[in-house]
């Protein structure tokens, strides 16, 4: 169970996050970045950052490279946001959880659209 401060740190890197990323990528390039989620390590050191990529593929692949690329700087623009003893390092990873839930609106509209109504 997360402390409540955990869960506010959480929050509040999530928010940093997001705006450093939206100030640093350019849309063009990397599509529309948006952080779904944050999960911190228990000592607040390590910091996994789920994404989601608005945009075609090859946005999506240069998205992630550029967060990666240019993690120490946004590292760096949350440190001097955020005033912790530790910075967390972060780590970036695409997070498919929306289209995977769209996947399942959609079968689940497909299979209303098909069976009988009683």
């Amino acid at each position: 169970m997360s402390s409540h401060r955990h869960l506010r740190v959480r929050e509040l890197l999530k928010r940093e996050i997001g705006e450093a990323i939206r100030r640093e990528l350019p849309v063009e390039q990397a599509g529309l970045v948006t952080v779904n989620d944050v999960e911190l390590a228990g000592d607040l050191r390590l910091a996994t950052v789920f994404v989601s990529i608005l945009g075609n593929p090859e946005q999506q692949r240069t998205g992630i490279a550029l967060l990666q690329k240019n993690r120490a700087r946004v590292q760096g623009l949350v440190a001097k946001a955020v005033i912790l003893k530790y910075t967390p390092q972060l780590r970036f990873v695409m997070d498919d959880s929306v289209a995977r839930g769209n996947r399942v609106l959609d079968i689940i509209a497909e299979l209303e659209k098909n069976s009988p109504v009683t």
